[in-house]
């Protein structure tokens, strides 16, 4: 079964109906990934006897007339960097690359709960600390639309893996954009959540101040399924919100006419590929022709943003990842002649240059005589741009702007420069610095045929209007604008 041509929602109804089997599916998907994924390379490790296990206790469950999950039976990829027990997660990276978890994310046990089958971890870049996937710690995944091309990342894998019919949904995460852009370049849904809305329980830290796992699909719908599963307060994650929660998917058909929807002047800016604005401006056309009202806004402390965020976000991969010592976590680096040196060498061997790079920067950014320079500095203009929001959404009930200031470019276009790969995540770092929830979704291709992303940015916990809004523009047509 090619999982392009399917929903979550048909493929539960065919199962109800009895006219495939869940065991069926599960076997179809890990042929298509044998078919597809050497080239595409979205997963880093597959588990081929548990999914089946499961297919077929499913099977038994639908022949036995039990009801039936809102999950049931669908495939789903989850990201190496959130953790399933008794399967590899290695966050991309050698230092965790022989690491098997004894415990399963609150996010994973949740859709395993609601009948869903994990058929693997996706490749990310390392520690997802990257825009791209080029920095995992084994290989490069590439976009599905043109093999040349990067996926997007930090969550690529993710992404791909959804775009490419190897998995229904996936997870990702997102700290400043690594849910959105792999979704914008592989033309398909990506949900930033509110921070606090989904538990970060089994999630590996990076930026803890920013991290959120968030959902991948090809439809709004099946992007509301998964959220209305996933969300909600969990006491093993003092950060989770105890907030109600909406019903995203019955929330979906409520009318949008008359929603206040603001442009932000300050990300229509020189850099912004001509194409790229053509299909933003033919999508807010879109929202017109459904009763939508644009208003120009400004966000203007969003020139700090990639300053501020590699600020906060590298200071705190700095105190998360210093537990990768090889005592606690990690291999340790053969015969040393003191802690030191065993210190040195196990993360000279294990890490990355990436994030060697981010912990350098970060550890800079919190050392004795910086700290008040750079961090506290940093967190002071974080709050000025959580302002700008709230100013914002006194006059306006959503912000749009596109995902990324360009389509995909190709592999190894910007790696020797790092600050040029920063800037690629000047319109998604704002929205998670602010801790507001945000989605992407296709607005069409380009000359070219690849995909282009456009952001919907609502206030905390306001994901069910977010979704909203995204399903009528998927509906009028906006995917293939």
């Amino acid at each position: 079964m090619n999982l392009k041509n399917i929903t979550a929602d048909k493929l539960v109804a065919l199962y109800r109906n009895r006219d495939l089997t869940v065991t069926e599916v599960i076997k179809s998907v890990y042929e298509e990934i044998d078919r597809v994924d050497k080239d595409i390379r979205a997963f880093l490790s597959l588990c081929p006897e548990r999914a089946l296990d499961e297919a077929r206790r499913l099977d038994e469950k639908i022949g036995a007339g039990e009801p039936i999950e809102p999950l049931t039976g669908v495939p789903v990829a989850i990201k190496d960097n959130i953790a399933v027990r008794e399967q590899p997660t290695t966050c991309a990276s050698k230092i965790l690359e022989s690491y098997i978890p004894p415990y399963t994310a609150t996010a994973v046990e949740r859709l395993r709960s609601a009948g869903a089958i994990v058929v693997g971890k996706t490749n990310c870049d390392e520690f997802a600390m990257g825009s791209t996937t080029e920095n995992s710690g084994y290989f490069i995944t590439r976009n599905p639309h043109n093999l040349d091309r990067v996926p997007g990342g930090s969550s690529g894998g993710s992404a791909a893996s959804v775009a490419s019919g190897t998995s229904l949904i996936a997870l990702g995460s997102d700290t400043g954009g690594s849910v959105r852009t792999p979704a914008s370049f592989c033309g398909v849904v990506g949900l930033k959540p509110t921070y606090g809305r989904i538990s970060r329980y089994g999630l590996v830290a990076f930026g803890s101040s920013l991290d959120q796992i968030g959902p991948l699909s090809k439809t709004v719908r099946e992007t509301a399924e998964t959220l209305a599963i996933i969300a909600g307060f969990d006491h093993f994650d003092s950060t989770s919100a105890d907030t109600a929660i909406d019903d995203y998917v019955k929330n979906l058909d409520k009318p949008i006419k008359g929603t206040r929807i603001g442009i932000p002047k300050e990300y229509f800016i020189g850099g912004l590929d001509a194409q790229v604005k053509a299909k933003i401006e033919a999508g807010m056309r879109i929202y017109e022709s459904l009763g939508c009202e644009m208003y120009e806004i400004s966000l203007p402390h969003t020139e700090y943003a990639v300053a501020t965020y590699y600020l906060i976000a590298t200071a705190e991969a700095s105190s998360n990842l210093a537990r990768y010592d090889g005592v606690r976590y990690g291999p340790r680096s053969g015969s040393t002649s003191s802690l030191q040196e065993m210190y040195r060498r196990t993360r000279a061997n294990g890490f990355g240059s990436e994030v060697k790079r981010r912990i350098l920067l970060g550890t800079y950014a919190l050392s004795a005589g910086y700290y008040d320079a750079y961090y506290l500095k940093a967190l002071k203009v974080r709050t000025l741009m959580l302002r700008d929001f709230h100013k914002a959404f006194e006059r306006v009930d959503l912000v749009l702007a596109p995902t990324s200031p360009t389509v995909a470019f190709k592999i190894g276009e910007k790696t020797g420069d790092p600050l040029s790969m920063y800037l690629s995540d000047i319109f998604t770092i704002t929205q998670s610095l602010a801790g507001i929830p945000a989605i992407s979704i296709p607005c069409g291709k380009n000359s070219e045929k690849m995909p282009v992303g456009m952001q919907l940015a609502a206030n905390h916990f306001q994901e069910a209007l977010l979704l909203s809004v995204a399903y009528h523009f998927e509906k009028a047509g906006g995917f293939t604008v």
